[in-house]
């Protein structure tokens, strides 16, 4: 009698436990304002800064290097210890680590007030990613703990999804109407006042930490530097090229420690009691598939979006708040493709809704060929196009990678989802900027271009459309071999 006790009592305790749990998204809508919060800031947070970039390029007297590393910094930091950020939130606690996280994101918004150099800028865009990877991974996670029954999950995350998305296209429309009544630093303070708002929905809408939840082990430091190290000098060595030749002693030297630094971080990942990623989630076809094809449309994406404002406000002379404007077709996009996507998945799977949204990507780079020298309509079909496409990847791709895995690994795997993302970020953003130096040289022209150097840019992004074409299509024909015919639209 005595011997089932505890165990009553420790039944008795999680019912009561889920019994306090939300039963409806509004009787949780401090908590999910703030998750659409936190995931809304770190998604916009390149987004609304790529339409300023002209802007920030003639105050800071920044070349094009420059300009592609203000973007590229974020991404590279933000990207490479998305898994370390995973990591201690499931060690340290979820909640714990997103509070952390959300602090010192929002101050770091606030130094850009004191940024005179493009380095300075770059080096502050580079400490605003460490401090998001702290958020990103745990934003997810948290629903699951926030929410008992599965219906209300699916519910919850598909409205975080879904602001994310409006606000990674509607960002530069409001970026752009910024600009032309605020200097172009507000852009980057306004994550304070964010932040602030999300830290107080967590802390006061989010049960605190349960010890019992939380994985025993180090944090994989090492892996987390050698990971950044890697990515950095790999996308640093496209600079070096432009500047100082591809065979120059410094571009081989630079290439030659990004590569030994992923010899090193593929090794300790390997051999570490404690790794950052467990690369054995990687060899299940669905995880690295699903990486894979969300990595090429970023890719994409990323590339056209950095860019379509430098065409607008550089080559056309289009003024930063008609720039802002003119990417309103991405919003259209993402609206118009939301409701087909679960019947597309729920009809013909996600292997063939993926061959649909990827042949939508490869069909928008085809027309941005074209529309380069044809006129902003061309563009905004594009911009559609792309979207439609890009909503049905991330979408798709998203719930497939997370429901390979086990629900023990929510926060890991949805690390994994967003560093996937991030590596196409920066990945889209060094080739297009390290083509467009090629084109432009090292120093970006002021005021009006004369024909010449409109002609040499457009020139020059047909070429890395192209190149971005071609890098989608063979990542595409490896990532959708591994997917399923799963109809879920979501597996948790």
């Amino acid at each position: 009698m005595s011997s089932s006790t505890p165990s009553t009592s420790s039944d008795s305790s999680l019912a009561e436990t889920q019994k306090r749990k939300p039963q409806s998204l509004r009787a949780a809508w401090p908590a999910l304002v703030a998750l659409c919060l936190t995931m809304l800031v770190e998604m916009v947070d390149n987004s609304i800064l790529n339409i300023a970039l002209p802007t920030i390029g003639r105050d800071l007297n920044a070349a094009p290097t420059d300009l592609q590393w203000i973007v590229g910094a974020y991404s590279l930091t933000f990207g490479g210890l998305l898994m370390v950020g995973g990591t201690m939130g499931d060690k340290l606690g979820r909640r714990r680590t997103l509070l952390f996280g959300l602090v010192l994101f929002g101050l770091t918004g606030l130094s850009v007030l004191l940024v005179t150099t493009p380095a300075q800028l770059i080096a502050v865009r580079a400490v605003s990613g460490v401090f998001a990877a702290f958020i990103a991974p745990l934003t997810m996670s948290l629903i699951f703990r926030l929410f008992d029954r599965d219906d209300l999950r699916t519910k919850a995350i598909g409205l975080i999804v879904v602001v994310s998305m409006i606000g990674f296209a509607v960002g530069p429309t409001l970026a752009g109407l910024a600009i032309s009544s605020w200097p172009w630093q507000a852009l980057l303070v306004v994550n304070a006042p964010v932040a602030a708002i999300a830290w107080l929905g967590v802390r006061f809408g989010i049960a605190k930490d349960d010890p019992a939840d939380r994985r025993e082990g180090g944090a994989d430091i090492l892996g987390g530097i050698l990971s950044v190290t890697s990515l950095g000098f790999l996308l640093y060595g496209f600079t070096a090229g432009v500047e100082n030749g591809w065979s120059a002693p410094l571009t081989i030297t630079v290439f030659a420690v990004g590569t030994v630094s992923l010899g090193g971080f593929i090794w300790r990942e390997k051999t570490a009691k404690d790794p950052m990623l467990d690369l054995k989630l990687l060899t299940l076809p669905t995880v690295s598939g699903s990486a894979i094809l969300q990595t090429a449309t970023m890719i994409a994406m990323v590339g056209v979006m950095f860019v379509s404002t430098q065409l607008y406000q550089f080559a056309w002379g289009w003024s930063a708040l008609q720039a802002g404007l003119a990417n309103l077709p991405f919003v259209a996009g993402m609206l118009l493709a939301g409701p087909f996507v679960d019947r597309a998945v729920a009809r013909y799977g996600h292997r063939k809704t993926s061959i649909g949204g990827i042949a939508l990507v490869l069909s928008s780079l085809v027309i941005w060929i074209y529309a380069l020298s044809h006129g902003y309509i061309w563009c905004a079909i594009g911009m559609l196009i792309m979207t439609m496409g890009m909503r049905t990847i991330m979408t798709t791709g998203a719930v497939a990678l997370l429901g390979a895995l086990p629900e023990t690994h929510t926060s890991i795997g949805s690390a994994l989802n967003d560093t996937a993302q991030e590596l196409g970020n920066a990945v889209g953003v060094a080739i297009v900027g390290t083509i467009m130096a090629t084109a432009l040289g090292s120093t970006m022209p002021q005021g009006a271009w004369d024909s010449a150097t409109v002609a040499g840019f457009v020139h020059s992004q047909q070429i890395s459309f192209t190149v971005l074409a071609g890098i989608v299509l063979v990542m595409s024909v490896f990532g959708i071999r591994t997917l399923t015919d799963s109809t879920e639209s979501e597996e948790h």
